[in-house]
């Protein structure tokens, strides 16, 4: 296999394969005769932009917002044509949410909590430490009301939400020293954005939000001393390995982060029906795609990792979990405690996270346990 350079992984990417089999398909129509005539549609097309927080092609999340705007293409006959724009192609990558607000660009692709300042609630769709795991978060939004949350809190700013990618649990991240107690933790400038960062800063750290294009210079330069990023995959090309010895897990401050899609909400609702629902089914289908790329590849690149002469592979202890833990819910009662929209989309959170916790404890939790390597 030709080894992908950190400059290649987050300048060129590397190329995507499609994903094999039928797309997911909403709101299928009975094949039964109706006395309904045929919807008609007009071949207008529309030429939209879609800007996003990631470098240009950026293996798996700018790959995902490359595949969606194919799918688009491909599903509508050319009819709504999508051109991506990697982060600071056109506008900054953390200034995604006002440019799509604004109309600079008709969509965007990002993670809410990088909009933590401007709209706290849109954190709680993104990661929450110690929170739900992918499929639970798919759960939630697609079956337990999560979306209509979603969409209220975004309506103000002109945007609508659809869930469009998730990187499964997270590494806990790469750090230049050793974190045995909850002391080592004081001082720690670490890169981290969300409700993980303000968890960092209540254990006497100093969080700090970067885009993705500038930690690994920040980290070989001294400017922090630890980063987050998302898991061994891409870890590894980004070559965090080579600038730090310890990395940890696990990821307690993002344990399945969604990747959100933003839509211009006056444009979006210019599209046609049939063309609406052709973006929904392409994000559905990027949510697919870009979990299942995280967790076909983790493994292999983690062995990698630990092959590595320089690098320790190690547990956060329990001590520091539990420490965490206690931070992560004293920040989550002052976020909610300030702004009730944070508090009603949280509550919607934590009533689903319990109930499907309890399934977890006799169904996955068990199994795991009787799984052997």
């Amino acid at each position: 296999m030709k080894k992908l350079k950190r400059r290649e992984f987050l300048k060129k990417g590397s190329t995507a394969t499609l994903l094999g089999g039928s797309a997911l398909l909403l709101g299928c129509q009975s094949t039964e005769e109706t006395n309904q005539a045929p919807a008609v549609h007009t071949r207008k097309t529309y030429q939209w932009k879609m800007v996003t927080t990631w470098p240009p092609h950026f293996p798996v999340m700018g790959e995902g917002a490359d595949l969606m705007a194919e799918w688009i293409d491909e599903m509508s006959e050319g009819r709504l044509k999508i051109q991506v724009y990697g982060g600071g192609e056109l506008v900054p990558p953390l200034e995604v949410f006002d440019a799509v607000s604004g109309g600079v660009a008709e969509m965007g692709h990002g993670v809410g909590y990088y909009w933590a300042g401007k709209v706290p609630a849109a954190q709680f769709f993104a990661a929450v430490p110690f929170g739900m795991n992918a499929q639970q978060m798919n759960a939630w939004l697609y079956s337990g009301g999560g979306v209509q949350l979603w969409e209220d809190v975004y309506a103000p700013f002109n945007l609508v939400p659809i869930p469009a990618g998730n990187t499964g649990v997270q590494m806990g991240g790469w750090f230049n020293r050793e974190i045995n107690t909850t002391e080592d933790l004081k001082g720690l400038k670490m890169r981290i954005p969300g409700l993980g960062a303000k968890v960092i800063a209540k254990a006497g750290g100093s969080p700090i939000l970067t885009a993705g294009g500038e930690i690994y210079t920040n980290l070989d330069r001294g400017v922090i001393d630890a980063t987050e990023w998302v898991g061994p995959y891409h870890d590894y090309l980004m070559e965090f390995h080579k600038i730090a010895k310890y990395y940890y897990y696990p990821g307690w401050h993002e344990t399945g982060p969604v990747l959100e899609l933003t839509i211009n909400k006056a444009q979006w609702e210019r599209l046609p029906k049939d063309l609406q629902a052709i973006v929904r089914t392409a994000a559905a289908r990027a949510n697919v795609w870009m979990l299942s790329e995280f967790e076909a590849k983790n493994h292999t690149y983690l062995q990698k990792i630990m092959a590595e002469d320089d690098v320790e592979v190690r547990k956060f202890p329990d001590e520091i979990l539990t420490a965490l833990k206690g931070y992560a819910q004293e920040v989550i009662e002052e976020v909610t405690a300030k702004d009730p929209q944070s508090k009603k989309v949280y509550e919607s959170f934590d009533k689903f996270r319990r109930n499907v916790t309890r399934w977890a404890e006799i169904s996955e939790k068990v199994y795991y346990s009787l799984m052997e390597v």
